[in-house]
């Protein structure tokens, strides 16, 4: 069985979201120090700072844990929306909400 290793799970969201390390300390409130201290060195983080973490990507714990969530029963189209969708940061998602219901307006 595979391990969840957390520090490989920061570094994709980041990716995902091309991030720095700066950019996801600023978004989480917490410190650029911490947040660098813990990557370099390999510590993992507390529960607390997971959560802080997580708020910062606009993401839950839940969400965090379970990268592969099942997608059945989505179209292919609704399955890369939401794929999408969870790769942006809060205030951009608040922005593809309102396209998205302008568009709707719009049918």
């Amino acid at each position: 069985m595979n391990e969840f290793d957390p520090l490989e799970r920061i570094r994709q969201l980041c990716a995902e979201r091309s991030w720095s390390y700066y950019q996801l300390a600023k978004a989480s409130g917490i410190t650029y120090s911490t947040l660098s201290t813990m990557i370099n060195k390999h510590n993992m983080p507390s529960l607390p700072t997971l959560q802080k973490l997580c708020d910062g990507f606009g993401i839950t714990l839940s969400e965090f844990f379970e990268p592969d969530r099942n997608l059945d029963g989505l179209t292919p189209e609704q399955a890369q929306c939401l794929t999408l969708f969870t790769r942006l940061a809060r205030e951009e998602r608040q922005l593809a909400l309102t396209y998205m219901k302008g568009l709707a307006r719009q049918l």
